[in-house]
């Protein structure tokens, strides 16, 4: 998911969003702990992805406060 369509969100489905790929990130540890995933860096880009939306969420929150 690009940038331009995590701001095209609305708030509550970022907030669900994050949710569900906070719950997906960890079932991905989860495995990698009981038995090396293929790809272990679908975790950093689980991360990653996961901080870009509370980053948008983040900077909504200071805007709508400013």
């Amino acid at each position: 998911m690009k940038n331009s369509e995590i701001k095209e969100l609305t708030t509550a489905e970022l907030v669900e969003r994050i949710a569900v790929e906070k719950a997906d990130l960890a079932k991905l540890k989860m495995n990698h702990i009981i038995s090396p995933i293929e790809n272990p860096l679908l975790i950093r880009k689980a991360r990653k992805f996961v901080a870009r939306l509370v980053t948008e969420l983040s900077s909504r929150k200071v805007k709508h406060n400013a």
